[in-house]
């Protein structure tokens, strides 16, 4: 039995295409939130996820748009949310909507024989909160499961913590670690953790064809660029 798991999308289509073409065999898609903000196709990613994903939970990025509230993101990457999502809002529908306010903040799932507890950031249910590796064993001690599946921080990482594996598969379409499409494979009892290239011009074109100001696409190209290009060196 092949899970895969995706995270922090962020309306990046040729990234999750890359990760899909990667692997065009799974059986069980889990998505960890926020299939939307700073990207230019939220119609093609959220659609992807409203039909194949099998569990998800909503990010702070999902709720911020739902439920036009404020995502509480770090630094620049604020003002860039913001003005992203008022151009997403216009192109999603109102089932587009209602879904991102539907998706739960938690959830539970249980394949293979085991149990997966879901979350975007805190396993307590604060969509908000930044947890690294090292401060996530204070957020899981009232959670019985094997993994703990999380998103968030755009950082890859595995952590054991007594019986609980944590896990978090990175970005799909933002990483801060490295750049590239990150993402998970549960596989016969494992997870391993896997990055590819993906055609990062494909969306910067996209992006600066899109109605959002100059200086917002010029930010999301140098994080875009920086940390595909800092991907590479590190190979």
């Amino acid at each position: 039995m092949k899970a895969l798991i995706l995270s922090d999308i962020h309306a990046n289509y040729p990234a999750l295409q890359a990760v899909l073409n990667n692997e065009p065999q799974y059986d069980i898609l889990v998505f960890l939130g926020d299939v939307v903000d700073y990207g230019p196709h939220p119609k093609e990613c959220l659609s992807f996820i409203k039909e194949n994903a099998d569990y998800y939970v909503r990010g702070n990025h999902d709720n911020a748009l739902g439920y036009n509230v404020d995502c509480n993101c770090m630094g620049t990457f604020h003002e860039y949310s913001i003005e992203t999502r008022d151009w997403h809002r216009k192109l999603l529908s109102k089932d587009d909507i209602k879904f991102l306010q539907d998706m739960p903040v938690l959830e539970t799932a249980h394949f293979d024989d085991k149990t997966f507890f879901l979350a975007h950031a805190s396993p307590k249910g604060n969509i908000f909160q930044y947890l690294n590796a090292d401060e996530i064993e204070s957020e899981i001690d009232n959670v019985i499961a094997e993994y703990i599946l999380v998103g968030h921080t755009h950082v890859q990482y595995k952590k054991k913590i007594e019986y609980n594996l944590v896990v978090n598969p990175g970005s799909v379409g933002l990483a801060r670690d490295g750049g590239q499409a990150c993402y998970g494979i549960y596989e016969n009892g494992v997870i391993k953790l896997k990055r590819i290239d993906y055609d990062v011009r494909k969306t910067i074109k996209d992006l600066f064809n899109s109605p959002i100001s100059r200086s917002t696409k010029e930010g999301l190209k140098k994080i875009l660029l920086h940390k595909n290009e800092k991907a590479v060196s590190q190979k």
